[in-house]
């Protein structure tokens, strides 16, 4: 594909310590239920990882830059175990309750752990376009105990890769921002600006329970599903890739997306629907045009539970948790090939329509508690392909890649990894880290899917290369 393989590619990574990092106070042992939306999500975990530049104050010899490594490294792990203090699910562990469903166990000898590791590549070398050989298994560390595990790495050139990976059925993408931030600021002896909230009762169902048709299409119980289905030999890769998008072509993808200035859709949406168009011509060229795409879109429901209640809003906005739906629209593959732009951009604005409500998240908590003890799957991440191309919009645009500053300046690049199994791609925008308007996109695509938007969409989708980030 575009950038091809590199040096930065192929490095070699060599891990020097690994501990336990528990919270500087001792935690009694609490049984930590999840909430009826934590439970919509399958044991998937997720990586995120920010990429500094050497500090200003160390002259680049080996040793300093060692030295260097050192201090950071103890500054990391002295807030964060102050950190967890508040932060007490990260330093638990998943364990099954008498009925089989998942719930955290914080007891004193839990924690958190913590690699260190040396990578031999400069900064500016790093292969970030392809994270499947360069972040992958390497920069982010496999978590194989506990609910999140974390990796400091130093680079070759003094810079340094920070890095977590995190349970998903404990956590959203908003509640990792908002751990990152703290760890953050108690790395810099500041007070963490927003303590964490575990109020499960903000998530409880009602009695008696109201539930919309249009959830039994959406969530399946997983009991119901039937066995996943044998690839084809000749099948497609899901892979990763990661590209930069310029604020100019964002607004001349909004401006062919909006009809009227007078309904004008966001860019996410417009984004979304020149994807959903690409994959959708990427099916009509594998013979497959009678077939049904689908797109979802993740929505958070902080914001639409506490609608129109000030103080909901204010304990909505530090719960920590999952607080997600995945609505989806599904349309014939000709039919979104066909249609302009801007009437897809309007198909995506449908979808959206039924899920940004209050009632909406209300009714899927209520869906959940009428199917459990059984686990429950969104549909479109089990099967979303099964009847055609689909793929899965995640905005990212809360991303805090300007206030993880541990101490030593902030990211010069950062981004989650998310390479799921689920049936579906993945792509999540986040801003770039010049703040400008530029977007960094992760995207988790069949491989022949990215090859075509590489060819037909150079102009907007670039390979993410050093030159953009300003690496020296």
């Amino acid at each position: 594909m575009g950038a091809g393989r590199s040096e930065g590619s192929e490095y070699i990574l060599r891990v020097s310590k690994t501990e336990m990092v528990a919270a500087v106070l001792p935690l009694q042992e609490l049984w930590l239920p999840l909430s009826n939306l934590d439970l919509l999500l399958p044991p998937v975990d997720v990586g995120v990882f920010f990429c500094y530049k050497k500090p200003a104050a160390t002259s680049g010899d080996d040793a300093d830059n060692l030295s260097a490594f050192e201090s950071m490294v103890g500054v990391l792990k002295k807030a964060l175990a102050q950190t967890l203090v508040s932060y007490y699910a990260f330093a638990g562990v998943v364990v099954p309750n008498l009925v089989g469903e998942p719930e955290i166990l914080i007891c004193n000898n839990g924690g958190v752990c913590f690699v260190e590791a040396f990578a031999e590549v400069d900064l500016k070398d790093l292969n970030l376009y392809n994270p499947d050989e360069t972040i992958e298994g390497k920069l982010v560390p496999q978590r194989k105990h506990g609910v999140l595990a974390v990796q400091a790495t130093q680079l070759k050139c003094g810079g340094l890769v920070v890095a977590c990976t995190f349970d998903h059925r404990i956590a959203d993408a908003y509640s990792a921002n908002m751990f990152l931030v703290s760890w953050a600021e108690m790395a810099r002896s500041k007070p963490i600006t927003v303590m964490p909230s575990f109020r499960r009762s903000l998530l409880n169902p009602r009695h008696p329970g109201w539930i919309h048709p249009s959830l039994d299409d959406m969530y399946v119980p997983i009991t119901t599903l039937a066995p996943p289905k044998d690839p084809e030999p000749d099948a497609d890769d899901l892979i990763s890739r990661i590209y930069y998008i310029t604020a100019d072509q964002l607004n001349r993808l909004q401006s062919l997306a909006s009809t009227t200035n007078d309904c004008r859709r966001t860019k996410l949406q417009c984004f979304s629907a020149f994807l959903w168009k690409m994959i959708a011509k990427w099916a009509i060229i594998k013979n497959v045009e009678k077939k049904v795409t689908k797109l979802g879109i993740i929505v958070d429901g902080r914001r639409r539970l506490s609608e129109g209640d000030k103080h909901k809003a204010s304990l909505m906005g530090s719960y920590f948790g999952n607080v997600l739906s995945i609505p989806f629209g599904a349309k014939q593959v000709s039919e979104i090939n066909d249609k302009p732009l801007d009437w897809v951009a309007d198909e995506v604005h449908k979808l959206l329509e039924g899920a940004v409500t209050k009632e909406h998240f209300l009714g899927l908590i209520d869906w959940v508690e009428a199917h459990r003890p059984v686990p429950c799957l969104a549909k479109i991440y089990y099967n979303g392909s099964e009847d055609g191309p689909a793929l899965v919009v995640s905005s990212g645009q809360q991303f805090p890649v300007s206030k993880v500053d541990f101490g030593w300046g902030n990211p010069a690049f950062g981004s989650y990894h998310f390479p799921w199994e689920g049936d579906a791609g993945y792509v999540m925008p986040i801003p770039s880290p010049a703040g400008n308007g530029d977007w960094v996109v992760y995207m988790h695509l069949f491989k022949g899917q990215l090859e075509l938007i590489e060819a037909e969409a150079a102009q907007v989708f670039r390979p993410l290369t050093s030159n953009y980030l300003g690496f020296d």
